[in-house]
């Protein structure tokens, strides 16, 4: 009997030994058990054989049987376990491979220059104060002697939310909060986000100013020359020289535009900020004696102070976030 199922599994061997995954594995089960498989065919073979011989050949064919069948579920376990490691480790993550490189975020261009221009008025003993964006007309206007019917207002066109209240057209209302609140002498800065109702090359509907004051009962002209010198030729350069033009703000007397020089400028100059002497108006405003404090202010738009610096000929470059052009600074 061993023999006949020696003989038997010879034929089979080899075709089960080859096998590679579990498609192949049920071709070989059917070709060897199905209906019409190696194993029907010899059990059809038992009435040509001698019947004194045909027990031992039919147990052989059972055992046949039983070990083919043996190997086939092996071989299935074996594939269903290759399988599932396979799977696991297409999921897995692989702590040894190097991760994505991914890019390291930098200061925007505009919080650069703030930070910049903070860092120099601080030297000078300058501290930082806040307010909030969203103002009422009086603080915005009529505490910097700009009433309701002056034509001032038009230059200052920006976003109400009712009669009273409004997107702040600039810092300065940080300034008379301030003063309220604070007894002089005083030299603070304002930094902020304020809006206005432009938009071009050179103008946006919202954008960041940094403005300053200084109280004190001595404080002259000369004192505000020699602050924004500073301020200015240490962001832009010992190089650069500074001109005062007399001009007119409702909230300064006097006032001044204060121009750069700058070699791509048709008259070697270009506008940088407005700045002045406190008005005495403001200074009664909040409470004080214009004859015994005296002090300046100014304000500077930190885009224009980017463009001059960097060379940018459209503001509007700023806000859009462009990494090709945030990149390049």
């Amino acid at each position: 009997m061993k023999n006949i199922r020696d003989m038997l599994m010879d034929s089979i061997k080899e075709k089960l030994e080859k096998l590679e995954n579990l498609e192949e594995v049920e071709k070989a089960r059917i070709s060897i058990l199905g209906k019409k498989g190696f194993l029907k065919e010899q059990f059809k073979k038992m009435k040509d054989i001698p019947p004194q011989e045909r027990a031992e050949f039919g147990k052989a064919l059972n055992l046949v049987k039983e070990e083919v069948e043996s190997i086939l579920s092996s071989k299935i376990e074996e594939f269903k376990a290759l399988q599932a490691k396979s799977k696991a480790l297409e999921r897995s993550v692989d702590l040894t491979i190097p991760g994505a490189k991914r890019a390291v975020g930098r200061l925007h261009l505009i919080t650069q220059i703030l930070q910049e221009c903070v860092e120099v008025f601080e030297r000078m003993g300058f501290e930082v104060v806040e307010g909030p964006e969203i103002e009422n007309t009086y603080y915005n206007f009529e505490a910097l002697n700009t009433p309701e019917w002056h034509p001032a207002r038009d230059l200052h066109d920006t976003f109400y939310i009712d009669e009273n209240k409004l997107l702040r057209t600039h810092t300065s209302p940080v300034q008379i909060r301030t003063m309220e609140s604070r007894k002089p002498p005083l030299r603070v800065i304002s930094p902020g986000r304020v809006y206005r109702k432009d938009y071009d090359a050179s103008h946006l509907p919202a954008f960041f100013q940094i403005e300053g004051l200084a109280i004190d009962r001595e404080i002259s002209i000369a004192d505000l020359k020699g602050t924004l010198e500073n301020v200015i030729k240490s962001v832009l350069g010992e190089d650069k020289k500074v001109r005062f033009r007399p001009h007119y703000f409702p909230f300064t007397e006097p006032s001044v535009e204060v121009d750069v020089s700058f070699p791509q400028g048709k008259s070697g100059w270009l506008e940088l900020l407005g700045a002045g002497m406190v008005h005495p108006n403001v200074l009664r405003n909040v409470g004080l004696n214009p004859d015994e404090w005296q002090g300046f202010a100014f304000g500077m738009g930190i885009e224009r102070l980017a463009m001059l610096k960097y060379g940018v000929d459209d503001i509007r470059e700023f806000p859009r976030n462009s990494l090709n052009f945030l990149k390049l600074f």
